[in-house]
């Protein structure tokens, strides 16, 4: 057993004056020094087996007595010593459920706001680049004052995220294309079919194992989307494929996600993202919608709406962009997928809703019942698969 033994004597006497030094002190130091006496003379430490005498009479013992209550006292809640615990740890559901709202809320103002634009300025391309210019500039003012401190990249990962960036920027012209082109509760009901190209390039690109209880979850989802296509009234060729190209291009960006997994903390990670992303989109922007914004396309929106409603339209729809794309990703890192899964479904029927009731956009009574299918099948999808990776690392951590 770990005992305390004597070093320079090992009579009776030595043990006493150990118990006068600990006592005649303890009047004129802290109580923590007390508990923890920096020094200890004729005290050492050991392994060894104290005689039988000595550990039934020493004053030592007892003094192990009165150790106890200080480290007890020490290790207490509430000592002075240990930092109070906050609010956020206390309640800590009560943070998700924050952060799920204002993804939702953030989501719906900024597919509101982001189509009011494109009812009197209907240039997707422009409008995607301020998009990530204003979270590129978010981000580094955000890095200037420290919140968050800049994480370093290098080149090794700089390569690993050009291609997700690209397909992020991609896939962001495409949805806005979309936006422009269509009804925002059609656009939203073509990507619920993302899910069927991520399943598909697992399947036939990454070579993964699809089981057949997925697939058929999809099945709802693709019935659904066809029902609504049929009968939307304002379905238009250009609107429906450009959602299509989206879904195909944030599937792509998932499977180099994959490969560009990294220790960087999701605020750098999107950050960086979108800085290159904004660069891969000013090119097209410039080049397919400039000569036409110069001539009449600033002038057009400035005499419908005015030159400060203009510009803070455009500010804040790049803001609502950014931070609810920013949260959806904090939100990922505090719950489990299969909670996130569920989350991104019910943010569509929250957008699809809402954007009706906004814009008084008639539907008919098809294009609801596929949308309604559609959304179902997602979650179905969502459930099942969350399901399986749960249960796949449960087996991993066994």
């Amino acid at each position: 057993m770990e005992s305390r033994v004597l070093s320079g004597s090992t009579t009776i006497h030595g043990v006493q004056r150990l118990h006068r030094l600990t006592t005649t002190t303890s009047s004129s130091i802290s109580p923590f020094t007390a508990c923890f006496p920096t020094t200890r003379p004729n005290l050492t430490w050991g392994k060894q087996l104290r005689p039988a005498f000595l550990l039934e009479a020493s004053p030592v013992k007892k003094r192990e007595t009165r150790l106890r209550p200080c480290l007890a006292a020490a290790s207490s809640p509430d000592s002075a010593g240990e930092a109070k615990v906050g609010f956020l740890e206390k309640y800590p559901a009560l943070v998700t459920g924050l952060f799920f709202f204002m993804w939702y809320f953030l989501n719906v103002i900024f597919n509101i706001l982001n189509k009011k634009i494109y009812n009197y300025f209907p240039y997707p391309y422009f409008v995607s680049v301020i998009h990530l210019f204003v979270g590129v500039v978010y981000c580094l003012v955000s890095w200037a004052v420290g919140l968050p401190k800049r994480a370093p990249i290098d080149s090794n990962l700089l390569k690993l995220l050009i291609p997700v960036a690209i397909c992020h920027g991609i896939g962001h012209i495409t949805s806005n294309v979309s936006f422009a082109a269509v009804a925002v509760s059609f656009t939203h009901t073509v990507k619920a079919l993302e899910p069927f190209f991520n399943a598909a390039a697992s399947q036939f690109i990454l070579g993964q194992q699809i089981p057949l209880a997925l697939w058929l979850s999809l099945a709802p989802v693709v019935i659904g989307v066809s029902m609504a296509s049929l009968t939307e009234l304002s379905f238009n060729w250009t609107g429906f494929i450009s959602a299509m190209i989206s879904n195909i291009s944030f599937t792509y960006r998932s499977i180099y996600s994959k490969k560009a997994m990294t220790d960087m903390d999701s605020t750098n990670l999107y950050a960086y993202i979108s800085i290159i992303a904004l660069i891969f989109c000013i090119p097209p922007a410039v080049i397919l919608e400039g000569p036409v914004l110069i001539k009449t396309g600033f002038n057009d929106a400035i005499t419908k709406v005015g030159v400060t409603k203009f510009i803070s339209d455009l500010f804040w729809v790049g803001m609502f962009y950014h931070l609810y794309n920013q949260i959806a990703t904090n939100t990922l890192e505090r719950v489990a997928p299969l909670t996130h899964a569920v989350g991104n479904v019910l943010k569509r029927v929250f957008v699809i809703g809402f954007s009706i009731l906004a814009f008084g956009n008639k539907i008919s009574t098809q294009t609801g019942i596929g949308t309604v299918i559609a959304i179902v099948g997602v979650a179905t999808y969502s459930y099942i698969k969350a399901k399986m990776e749960e249960e796949k690392r449960k087996g991993k951590a066994a």
